[in-house]
């Protein structure tokens, strides 16, 4: 029998409640998205399948609970139709594949799948007539906007950075906790409506929250010490989470609270939709680059080092390859980034891509690499592209015109204090961070002429006859064992100071992306990111699966120890 999982994806929401509470109290409740259980539908798991399907339950129970704060969070983005689109048209299909993964695991142990498993893929937005004030309440002008009542808590895993490989299970296992904590917490305050005084949710709901989450930090950060780790410092600080009441309506319920309906579900009020126009990017997104100081720093090569090169030339999308699927952070999952990537070399990367079609693939590169490389395409705001009204583009809030690379550098280099070793064929890296406040937010945003200074935090403004450059290097060091890790970033990092490797990892070919653009001028310009991560330059980020084989591999290798520049 499965442990720990009768709580687990049984699919109630803070919506279920609202019907049963709103008629007796009057109240507005937060529209909260309602999923079919599913475990109550597994029946007996085989012993063999115990452990994927868990782990399969509890992806689906931090689905909805990051669904649920991507809704309390949208208040006012898009159109009518822009939470199908941009929430539960995503949902569904990440429902969709982890589904599919628990039908595998009982094939693999020789059950038969429970039937109807993929009808459960489907949610909705409960809202109970969200949105209505009541007039009667007094709520007047201000609106509830439908978007009232959902628990928001600081993000752990961007804060972790590296985590040590002996710390990883248990680090990945309270994380999880984290997540069951805040969906259990938007339960408990869904089915609580009219109970208790005015501090009844501090103290029965976001106290006790508070509490566990506290047990949940401090157990990570002694899973760092004990794998000899330093732990990140003020974990503590993110224990203590808040009630969101979103934005406000459209404030139509009366000076006076006498007209009952005090705010639209769709939020159309003074801060309603955007029609789908793109939040973002504002003026202090933009710096001129000849403010900033030189700030780029290299570690010097040293006797035993390696500084040889090897450029790949795979052009610049000329064939305007574009999806927003993400195969290493959301296999399976259409429109999993939920923005629009440039592709060079592989010409099939989708969220189907598996090793095997990659490597069946075509690719754009000149000497016959299939590796695949992308990263979130560059826009000419104010300006008319395709996806206007598709997912990923203008139905996620990217909207302007894609502009193409003038020129596009892969780079792979060595390392300032060893010889590099071969990087695994199927390695997955990404670097940078598509979430604002996220870990190794490292992308680079410079101008030609002026790349000793970079910014990862705003948008260079060029002077005239400088053109915009993005940089991305990516991590070099591997842990010499795994080709992806579960966060997707354990399995690699960044050289020390000095360039050397951390204990426990060895150099390989370090990458580097070097995107440079014509772009219009002023700040008039922006990257496609996260609908709710509003175009910041921070988010920018890159991705690489490696395809080499071991020939193509060792040339590049060969290449970078003994010091040549090769093409």
């Amino acid at each position: 029998m499965l442990t720990a999982l009768a709580v687990m994806s049984s699919g109630l929401t803070a919506g279920a409640a609202n019907a049963a509470a709103s008629g007796a109290s009057g109240t507005v409740f937060a529209p909260a998205i309602s999923c079919p259980s599913v475990v109550d539908r597994l029946g007996q798991v085989p012993a063999r399948a115990q452990a994927e399907v868990e782990r399969n339950l509890q992806q689906l129970e931090s689905q909805i609970a990051e669904a649920n704060r991507r809704l309390a969070g949208s208040a006012g983005q898009g159109g009518p139709d822009f939470v199908q689109n941009a929430i539960l048209g995503p949902l569904r299909d990440k429902r969709t594949a982890a589904l599919q993964r628990i039908q595998i695991a009982f094939q693999r142990a020789g059950a038969q799948a429970p039937t109807g498993l993929q009808g459960l893929a489907g949610c909705t937005v409960q809202d109970d007539e969200a949105g209505n004030n009541n007039g009667d309440q007094g709520n007047g002008d201000q609106g509830n906007g439908g978007a009232a009542g959902q628990i928001s808590c600081p993000d752990v895993a961007d804060r972790l950075g590296q985590v040590p490989a002996r710390a990883q299970a248990e680090v990945e296992r309270n994380l999880q906790q984290l997540e069951s904590q805040i969906a259990e917490a938007n339960r408990r305050l869904a089915g609580s409506a009219g109970q208790g005084g005015p501090n009844f949710v501090q103290n029965a709901i976001l106290g006790p929250l508070r509490d566990k989450r506290t047990a949940a930090l401090q157990r990570i950060q002694i899973a760092f010490q004990r794998a000899g780790a330093q732990a990140p410092p003020s974990l503590r600080t993110l224990a203590t989470c808040e009630l969101r009441n979103g934005n406000p309506g459209n404030g139509n319920g009366g000076n006076n609270g006498n007209n009952g309906d005090g705010g639209d579900g769709e939020n159309n009020g003074n801060n309603g939709n955007g029609g789908g126009q793109a939040r973002g990017p504002v003026p202090e997104d933009f710096v001129d680059i000849r403010s900033v100081q030189p700030n780029v720093r290299t570690p010097r090569t040293q006797q035993d080092g390696s500084n040889g090169t090897f450029s790949v030339d795979c052009g610049r999308n000329e064939k305007r390859i574009f999806n927003s699927d993400n195969v290493i952070v959301a296999p399976g999952v259409s429109n999993g980034a939920q923005h629009t990537h440039d592709y060079v070399g592989n010409e099939s990367t989708n969220n189907q891509s598996t090793n095997e079609s990659l490597l069946a693939a075509s690719t754009t590169c000149r000497n016959g690499d299939k590796s695949t490389h992308y990263w979130p395409v560059l826009r000419a705001l104010g300006q008319e592209e395709f996806d206007a009204n598709r997912r990923g583009g203008g139905l996620d809030l990217n909207v302007g015109r894609i502009l193409t690379p003038v020129s596009v550098q892969i780079t792979f280099k060595g390392n300032p204090t060893g010889k590099v070793v071969a990087a695994p064929q199927f390695l997955r890296i990404i670097t940078g961070n598509a979430r604002v406040g996220g870990a190794e937010a490292n992308a680079g945003w410079t101008c030609t002429g002026f790349e000793n200074r970079q910014l990862t935090d705003k948008y260079p403004l060029c002077p005239r006859g400088s053109r915009l450059v993005r940089v991305f290097d990516f991590q070099s060091c591997w842990d010499g064992q795994n080709v992806d890790s579960a966060n997707h970033r354990t399995h690699v990092t960044f050289p020390q100071a000095d360039g050397s490797c951390p204990q426990g990892f060895q150099p390989i070919p370090a990458l580097e992306h070097r995107l440079v653009y014509n772009v219009p001028q002023g700040p008039n310009f922006a990257v496609d990111t996260f609908p709710e991560e509003l175009h910041k330059p921070v988010t920018d980020h890159s991705d690489f699966i490696n395809l080499m084989n071991e020939q193509q591999m060792g040339r590049v290798v060969d290449c970078i120890n003994s010091g040549r520049r090769c093409r």
